[in-house]
């Protein structure tokens, strides 16, 4: 992920993550598996709105403030949404991006984005 907003080269993929436990996942020939557009993208966008502020070492202005802003706290809905929003930016050619928050059991925050891709497409990420 950058914090760029040029859209990706036609070519974009990015390292497939197994959906439920988010890592990686190896292809039929026992390589790592790599994502290409337009699910590389949503995946980028979902692992953005996952990512906690601080986390990524070679950039840590990039997450969502879980810690400092919003777990172990009462925050506006609103902040939340924002702050999710704020990251689905970060992923290069993502606009329009809109946060739908779908349930909170358990201490777990569950939710979707729907964003336009690069190709001028919606897509949704959930986290």
């Amino acid at each position: 992920m950058s914090g760029t907003t040029t859209p990706p080269a036609a070519g974009w993929s990015t390292l497939l993550l197994d959906q439920t436990v988010w890592d990686l996942v190896l292809d039929a020939s026992g390589n790592i598996a790599v994502a290409s557009p337009p699910y590389s993208i949503a995946q980028d966008v979902a692992t953005a709105c996952r990512t906690f502020l601080g986390e990524c070492y070679y950039d840590t202005t990039l997450g969502v403030p879980y810690f400092g802003e919003i777990l172990g706290r009462l925050p506006p809905t609103q902040l939340i949404k924002q702050q999710i929003v704020d990251q689905a930016l970060t992923v290069p050619g993502v606009t329009i991006p809109v946060c739908y928050l779908t349930g909170f059991a358990g201490r777990r925050l569950t939710g979707q984005i729907q964003f336009t891709g690069p190709d001028g497409t919606t897509q949704v990420a959930g986290f």
